[in-house]
């Protein structure tokens, strides 16, 4: 073994020693705070970034390579695209849409996609930033996915895709979504980013669409810190995202590779002289939305630790449900979409209009008591002062999306609550209900 790796290895076993030497904050009931979620890691996070960054190759490498390759395998899907988040995931899948090569395909100013206000903001975002209009149709309360029934009676001449979300990691139906796509020849993007690692009738979420989303942001399945993918089963497509997500160049030549295609410098495109050289020709109007290796580098770890994960917010879901269906008389429960097995992204409650308290009471009482909520997303989106010159259509009315604004919240089921957390949120509900009713 050379130098170089003798010194490699050293600092990487001391990057062991120091993780393990680390002294681990001790849960206090009542004064920790419980979050809705947060990093779940160890060592081997650690090792993997000090390694990439060891190599200082400061964009997209190996790591990424690796982790495209194992995250499209454990999905059993054709490509996986790294990108710097999830965000920028949604908005390079909907902008490959309006690419010129899909010829009859594109998406074009004006065009119709078909989704929900009830979400996140950047599900809706590309939309607009397309100069698309979006089509809302309400959610089903207790999934809190689009109304699939309702799909087809909004499609018009202009409807070209549908943008669903598979809310809080609970599929949406996609039997009838799936129907609905193939019937009316339309394009189908699924946001995948709060569900790796669901399944619809055995398979995995994020498979069944067009293009599908991921995001590693910190409260994710797994995370990069920053970070997302674009997973698709179409080799245009995936020509048409690498090319958005790399400045909009033709060339697809891997980060630091020169001439895959053999023509760098005999090929004749637009007005450009003949062998104008193929790194720097663009085929379309793109963006600079890489990873870093670094950052990769994390994701390889844990991927690896993906499948416990999953397992871990199963059981943290299914303990929650427990702890809320001794007050369902007050509270709408989450239900399960018909032949799905959710990867839970949260616990989602809904309190009923009956209920002799209102949803600032309860979330009021468990952040004073240190336990986390959040409110789902957005709420309705076309409530939100950034939406208020937007052109867009409501299809049906949004009288459950009003609702879920109004009187739903959630709480965290990530893979760090431990036992103790968990008895204590038991406790401070049940506190809350002594003490209430």
């Amino acid at each position: 073994m050379n130098t170089e790796k003798l010194i490699r290895k050293d600092i990487l076993n001391k990057v062991v020693r120091f993780y393990r030497s680390k002294k681990h904050e001790k849960f206090i009931p009542g004064k920790s705070r419980i979050s809705y979620a947060g990093r779940v890691y160890d060592e081997k996070e650690i090792v993997n970034l000090i390694d990439a960054s060891l190599d200082f190759w400061l964009t997209a490498g190996k790591y990424a390579e690796k982790f495209e390759r194992n995250l499209a395998g454990f999905l059993g899907i054709k490509h996986c695209l790294l990108t710097n988040s999830g965000s920028s995931a949604n908005l390079l899948a909907v902008t490959a849409l309006t690419s010129p090569l899909l010829k009859k395909r594109q998406l074009k100013p004006g065009d119709e996609v078909i989704t929900t206000a009830c979400g996140f903001p950047t599900t809706l975002n590309p939309i607009l930033q397309n100069s698309l209009v979006p089509v809302f149709i309400d959610v089903e309360l207790g999934t809190y996915n689009i109304q699939a029934e309702k799909i087809e009676k909004a499609i018009t001449r202009k409807t070209k895709a549908i943008f669903t979300a598979h809310t809080l990691g609970n599929p949406v139906d996609i039997d009838s979504v799936r129907k609905i796509v193939k019937k009316y020849n339309l394009l189908w993007l699924e946001d995948n980013c709060d569900s790796l690692g669901s399944k619809y009738k055995g398979q995995y979420t994020g498979t069944f669409g067009d293009i599908s989303t991921s995001s590693f942001y910190p409260p994710h399945m797994i995370t990069m810190g920053e970070g997302g993918a674009v997973l698709t089963n179409d080799p245009l497509l995936r020509k048409i995202i690498i090319s958005f997500r790399d400045w909009g160049r033709e060339c697809y030549c891997e980060t630091g590779r020169d001439n895959t295609c053999g023509k760098r410098f005999s090929q004749k495109f637009g007005d450009l002289p003949l062998g104008y050289d193929h790194k720097y020709v663009y085929s379309h109007i793109g963006y600079n939305l890489k990873v870093t290796d670094m950052q990769a580098a994390v994701g390889v770890a844990q991927l690896e630790k993906l499948s416990g994960f999953i397992e871990a917010r199963k059981k943290n879901f299914k303990f929650l449900h427990s702890v809320f269906k001794k007050y369902e008389k007050y509270f709408m429960l989450p239900k399960a979409e018909k032949y799905s097995e959710p990867s839970w992204f949260g616990f989602p409650v809904l309190v009923k209009n009956t209920a002799p308290f209102n949803r600032a009471d309860i979330v009021n009482y468990l952040e004073e008591n240190k336990i986390a909520t959040r409110m789902l997303f957005g709420g309705n989106l076309t409530k939100q002062p950034a939406y208020k010159n937007a052109k867009y259509r409501i299809s049906g009315g949004l009288k459950n999306t009003d609702l879920v604004m109004n009187n739903l919240f959630w709480i965290g089921v990530y893979p760090g609550l431990t036992k103790p957390m968990l008895d204590y949120i038991e406790k401070t509900v049940n506190t809350f209900f002594k003490n209430k009713i």
